[in-house]
């Protein structure tokens, strides 16, 4: 979906593809970093 809505702006330049381009790229950051966090807390210490 990420590509997707690249190539839409890349080929049409419009700002909303764009905003919704940066959103997702911000929300899988956040899920990434949820992943590490809750990997780091189930290790045995």
């Amino acid at each position: 979906m990420r590509d997707f809505t690249w190539k839409y702006f890349a080929a049409t330049g419009d700002v909303d593809a764009y905003l919704l381009y940066k959103d997702m790229q911000n929300y899988y950051d956040d899920m990434r970093e949820t992943e590490e966090e809750t990997d780091v807390e189930e290790l045995p210490e």
